[in-house]
């Protein structure tokens, strides 16, 4: 069995220990006593050196802790140091959930059913049907405010059998470790927290998402939130700077310039359509009739937009015409037939994509559906001319 120095002490940082076990090659030793946090709880493991060699992982295994390092370790007496900036910014986002976790219960009755502590971020998932962003920022100034008080934070064990009096009941039995912080939260928890909630630092929650019924909040705590607030500050500022305009200001700028690259992009559209229009007229005024007096296009594309479904019509629209563009990413097709050529689009490249182990559909006069490669395509597009000729 493991003595889990970190569950009395999350600040000793240096500790001396025996091997009890280890693995033939002496890259995974389990030690009698430890500080070093296995990942468990949502809570990545400590990182850290043995005897000066690198810890690469931790890893819980129930009575023991295995302690995975990048070269064999010899000797039966260790020396072990923790990552103190690895196992600080854990401290301050753990502690940080449990009062951000106590906060949204108490001012939403929104449990916490899940937690995550990235790399960059982390995430509570807590179940609540709705939560808009008037709720983040109260729950976000509440936490906070908490923060400024430094209220302490204690750990404690207490047996399972009495009235432990916590946030979310838990399934231990025996002994259970309880982080409490005052006239706020009591949670059973293994992992490393600081000593008040002032050592927690700022709480920023930056994102809200919907998750299988739950709502999600993304948060950074501490050092991670002030390096996140300077870098936002840095690309607003970016921003501002491009349109020389005040920090402030810049909100209602980007509005603005969205408003007007909408409206400029449905200039753009509606330009195409009219030259698509325009070119399917001269293509049908320049296009040759052949059997039965239709004339004829096919159109090889990279892909059939929407300028090319306006072309199409406007060849047609100028009576015994048939249209055909194939586009090759994805492999598609695109049919079109005037009412007087004899052809009902729709129901002619259905059949034909098909046979292809494609499928499409639309009416009479227009067309269009997809096929799986490349070579489908090149057999639906020769049996459509040939099926179209002899119509």
């Amino acid at each position: 069995m493991t003595d889990r120095l970190y569950y009395h002490d999350s600040y000793l940082l240096e500790f001396r220990a025996r091997v009890t076990d280890a693995s033939p090659d002496r890259q995974r030793i389990y030690l009698d006593r430890t500080a070093f946090y296995p990942t468990s709880g949502g809570q990545p493991f400590d990182t850290g050196v043995l005897d000066s060699v690198d810890v690469t992982e931790v890893i819980d295994e129930g009575d023991r802790i295995a302690h995975v390092i990048r070269a064999p370790l010899p000797h039966d007496e260790v020396s072990g140091a923790i990552d103190w900036r690895r196992r600080f910014d854990h401290m301050q986002q753990h502690t940080g959930q449990h009062l951000l976790s106590a906060v949204l219960l108490e001012l939403f009755d929104a449990p916490t059913v899940s937690f995550h502590l990235g790399a960059e971020s982390s995430t509570i998932d807590i179940a609540a049907g709705s939560f808009d962003s008037g709720q983040v920022r109260a729950a976000e100034n509440r936490a906070n405010a908490i923060v400024f008080e430094n209220r302490p934070v204690t750990v404690g064990f207490q047996h399972s059998s009495e009235d432990l009096g916590l946030r979310k009941p838990t399934e231990r039995e025996g002994l259970v470790r309880i982080v409490a912080i005052q006239d706020l939260d009591r949670s059973a928890c293994g992992g490393t927290h600081v000593r008040a909630t002032g050592e927690i630092g700022p709480i920023l929650i930056r994102k809200l998402d919907r998750m299988r019924g739950n709502v999600r909040l993304e948060f950074l705590c501490g050092g991670r939130a002030v390096a996140r607030a300077s870098a936002d500050y840095e690309a607003l500022s970016a921003i501002a700077r491009s349109f020389s305009a005040p920090l402030d200001e810049t909100p209602g700028l980007v509005a603005a310039q969205i408003v007007k690259l909408q409206d400029a992009e449905k200039m753009q559209r509606r330009l195409l359509v009219e030259l698509a229009q325009l070119r399917g007229r001269q293509l049908h005024d320049d296009t040759l009739a052949g059997a039965g007096g239709i004339r004829r296009v096919v159109r090889k594309l990279a892909s059939i937009a929407e300028d090319v479904r306006a072309e199409a019509q406007s060849f047609t629209a100028g009576g015994k015409a048939i249209y055909i563009a194939v586009a090759e990413q994805p492999p598609s097709i695109l049919f079109a037939a005037s009412p007087d050529s004899g052809v009902n689009a729709g129901e002619l490249l259905k059949s034909i994509l098909a046979k292809a182990g494609g499928r499409g559909g639309g009416n009479a006069v227009l067309a269009q559906g997809s096929v799986p490669s490349k070579e489908a395509l090149e057999s639906a597009l020769r049996e459509l001319t040939a099926e179209d000729q002899s119509a």
